[in-house]
């Protein structure tokens, strides 16, 4: 609670002189009587011991009026943010060969949910190294033979939370397979699409024209894709080193991390041997997702487990920097009516009461 004029406060100083005024006022008496002896001596009835309770309603009404004046307010603090953010595709492989084991911590996972444990701390924090992507927008594409589109690009990184948690490896063989090309392509659009919609936005609003392509509470200070797989290239339509051409023209870097190891192993029930692990082979085409990082302004990295993995992220995070600019301000709520309805009330008692029960003849 704040008061806007407190210097009306001083009017309370005035109170209890006035309230000594009012109480040792004499009037002149308009029927005079030779001697008051016997009217001393009688009993005083509890109208007239009452009868002081007006002025000090009347005076209680008048404080409450003097603090309606002091103008009581609640402000409430907002902040206006004004963000030159990166906009973020995570491009995660979620084929067949994910569910190879990765350590993770002491506990053996998938390589999938070790992606996705590591991308939720790269997105939301760990409270540790990495703190979070506040003020970038991030969407998720995933793919195996064909690319998804997952969460489109977001700044409530709460909801790509959810859309990565449910994120799983393929079951069905004929959506099997890795489409490097295409989820490139289609992140690279969804990117581009962004930029754009930002733009005709802002120019909407007034932020600035779309030829100045800036301004507004967002801006997209530059666009990244973080590549995750485990595989070579087999499906799809577009041609990985194409799809990486494209995103280059669009000024859009791609960090390709390989997930891989020669010592990895999938679980699979045999139906006579029952659960056991087999091993699989390196699969990575490290030179494919090199040159795709190299010519848009990235970088390759492989992650064998889940520490590189961490690091590398860290190291994304590092080069890929948000700035942002809070403003803020309090927008306030007037609260002096409940100082003067009570007032009003006071003062409404006090005159039906000395015209009333307190009536004074003459």
């Amino acid at each position: 609670m704040q008061w806007y004029t407190p210097w009306a406060f001083l009017l309370l100083l005035t109170l209890p002189l006035l309230g000594y005024v009012l109480l040792r006022k004499k009037r002149t008496a308009a029927v005079k009587f030779p001697s008051l002896i016997d009217m001393r001596n009688g009993p005083v009835s509890w109208r007239l011991r009452l009868r002081p309770a007006l002025v000090i309603a009347r005076l209680l009404c008048l404080a409450l009026l003097i603090l309606a004046l002091a103008r009581p307010r609640k402000g409430t603090v907002l902040s206006e943010i004004s963000t030159e953010g990166v906009a973020i595709e995570a491009v995660v492989d979620r084929s067949g060969s994910m569910r190879a084991e990765m350590a993770y911590e002491g506990e053996k996972l998938n390589r999938l949910e070790v992606v996705k444990r590591v991308l939720a701390d790269f997105v939301e924090g760990d409270k540790q190294d990495l703190r979070g992507r506040t003020g970038d927008l991030i969407g998720l594409v995933t793919f195996a033979r064909y690319a998804d589109t997952v969460c489109p690009l977001v700044l409530s990184h709460n909801v790509l939370a959810e859309f990565l948690k449910k994120t799983e490896i393929v079951t069905q063989r004929s959506e099997d397979g890795t489409a490097i090309g295409d989820a490139i392509a289609l992140a690279a659009a969804r990117l581009k699409k962004a930029e754009e919609e930002l733009q005709r936005r802002n120019a909407q609003l007034g932020f600035g024209g779309e030829a100045e392509g800036s301004g507004g509470s967002f801006e997209i200070k530059s666009k990244a894709i973080i590549l995750l797989t485990d595989g070579q290239n087999n499906r799809g339509e577009y041609d990985p080193l194409e799809a990486a051409e494209l995103a280059q023209k669009w000024g859009i870097k791609i960090y390709t991390v390989g997930i891989g190891s020669g010592q990895s192993f999938v679980v699979v029930n045999d139906p006579f041997f029952g659960r056991r692990r087999v091993p699989t082979g390196d699969e990575l085409d490290e030179k494919l997702l090199t040159d795709i990082a190299q010519n848009t302004g990235g970088f390759y990295s492989r992650a064998d487990d889940a520490e590189a993995l961490r690091d590398t992220v860290k190291r994304i995070d590092a080069l890929e920097k948000t700035e942002v600019k809070s403003v803020q301000y309090t927008q306030y709520a007037e609260h002096f009516g409940r100082w003067t309805l009570p007032a009003l009330v006071l003062l409404v008692l006090e005159m039906l009461a000395s015209c009333t029960v307190f009536r004074k003849i003459p």
